[in-house]
């Protein structure tokens, strides 16, 4: 897997995906709570600092090479 986030990108993935997550438990009985579970994706890779789709169409935001 090949790192191809860059800093600032991975920072707003980790911020959002942790939001998303964390509307999930403040607001529970909503009607479509389970799509605040999409945070998951951003979040790990986030983590990562891997996107399977920026490999798909050959983006990169990493400066590092």
């Amino acid at each position: 897997m090949t790192k191809n986030v860059g800093t600032i990108d991975r920072i707003l993935r980790i911020v959002i995906g942790a939001a998303l997550i964390a509307g999930f438990f403040v607001n529970p009985d909503a009607k479509y709570s389970w799509l605040y579970l999409l945070g998951i994706i951003p979040l790990a890779t986030g983590i990562v600092s891997s996107c399977p789709l920026y490999s798909i169409f050959g983006m990169n935001t990493c400066p590092r090479k």
